[in-house]
């Protein structure tokens, strides 16, 4: 108080001049800014040196300034206050107090995070490393399985993401490996492996979307994919064998299915143009048979009415039936004629040769008469004999 200037001329029950509190702020701000009051200059023209006031003003639209702030399409802004939250933004140009009264976080809601349960991939995606205190999972049937997937998810709500989880990518690491290992560990482990990989990541995505709601993490799981399902490395050889010896069984199966189609079909179809033949031919035997008696029952009762005459005509058509198929000629020696008529067309024609002009009965013959009986008897003497011998070995 001693070194105030003003200290003794102030009355002591009284406010503090106004006027005089101004050039004092006046004048440490201008020894701030490195000018110093001339000598003979009075109090007042000391006080006038620079405009408090603009200077103030200024500073605070600057600061105020500061408050504004852009929420981009598909986020939230958190805005906090003394570390409160007080409000969460939609998409837009916003303002808030400035800081240090409040602060905002623009969170992404949309975008996609990925996190690795089971292995690590390398910085610029040129390799992966294996995590087998994550990977190594017990099926149901008792066999041990390395399993390596990855889960995406984003946020579907900004205050539960941000205040009910310390680190939300260790939260869902951690629930993701605790859902497949129960899911794994409920089936068997060729089903695991092969055709149930699907069906394992999709229970997995749900189970652990119920978790993950039931603690109101705030997060939603996008997908699960599966990268990698194989047998441990130690017994990798055995299981390759047994999956080729499986595979061999299965192909094997597969051919005989194969030559099974092929042939059963053939015999079937054998089997049913057989039947269809059979069919037939019995039919055809019936109608046979059933003509045959009915012709019979005719000829009988035309044979009742005039058997002398039925009798002759039914030998008369045998004889006919019988000579129209050889090829003899009858001679008949009583009627005591030279002149034969052979006829030599219809002879070739039987047997297959050329057919020649027949002989004229005025065309002069070189050989007796006589001896053409003699040859045609002598032919079938023979033929009737071969005829017999041949009934007899019958």
């Amino acid at each position: 108080m001693a070194n105030d200037p003003g200290w003794g001329n102030r009355n002591n029950d009284g406010p503090p001049d106004l006027d005089e509190v101004l050039r004092q702020f006046s004048r440490k701000l201008n020894g701030l800014f490195g000018r110093s009051p001339k000598g003979g200059q009075s109090p007042q023209s000391e006080g006038s040196g620079i405009p408090v006031l603009p200077i103030v003003g200024l500073i605070a639209v600057i600061w105020f300034a500061t408050g504004f702030y852009i929420v981009d399409q598909g986020s939230r802004g958190v805005v906090l206050r003394f570390g409160k939250h007080v409000e969460t933004t939609l998409p837009g140009p916003r303002w808030h107090m400035p800081y240090p009264v409040e602060s905002v976080d623009v969170i992404n809601m949309e975008q996609v995070r990925t996190i690795e349960v089971g292995y690590r991939s390398a910085e610029g995606g040129s390799g992966r490393s294996k995590e087998l205190r994550e990977s190594l999972m017990l099926t149901d049937d008792e066999n041990i399985i390395d399993l390596q997937f990855a889960v995406q998810y984003n946020l579907k709500n900004v205050e539960e993401a941000l205040f009910n989880n310390r680190s939300a990518e260790e939260s869902v690491r951690g629930i993701a490996e605790t859902a497949i290992r129960e899911i794994v560990g409920k089936s068997k482990m060729d089903f695991a492996l092969y055709e149930g990989r699907e069906e394992v990541a999709v229970e997995a995505k749900k189970l652990m979307q119920e978790i993950l709601d039931r603690y109101n993490t705030g997060i939603n799981v996008v997908n699960v994919t599966m990268q990698n399902a194989q047998p441990p490395e130690q017994v990798q050889a055995a299981f390759d064998d047994a999956v080729k010896a499986g595979q061999d069984l299965e192909r094997q199966k597969n051919e005989g299915q194969a030559y099974a189609n092929d042939i059963i079909p053939k015999a079937r179809g054998t089997a049913s143009r057989l039947l269809e033949e059979a069919a037939g031919y019995k039919l055809r035997v019936e109608n046979e048979a059933q003509g045959n008696a009915s012709r019979f029952e005719q000829v009988l009762t035309q044979y009742q009415r005039a058997p002398e005459v039925t009798r002759q005509r039914l030998y008369l058509d045998a004889q006919e039936q019988i000579l129209s198929n050889v090829s003899k000629v009858v001679v008949d020696q009583k009627g005591g004629n030279s002149l034969l008529y052979l006829p030599l067309d219809k002879l070739l024609a039987n047997t297959g040769g050329t057919p020649t002009a027949a002989p004229s009965l005025n065309a002069p013959t070189t050989t007796p008469a006589s001896t053409l009986p003699e040859i045609d008897l002598n032919n079938l003497r023979s033929r009737d004999s071969f005829r017999s011998r041949d009934r007899e070995s019958r």
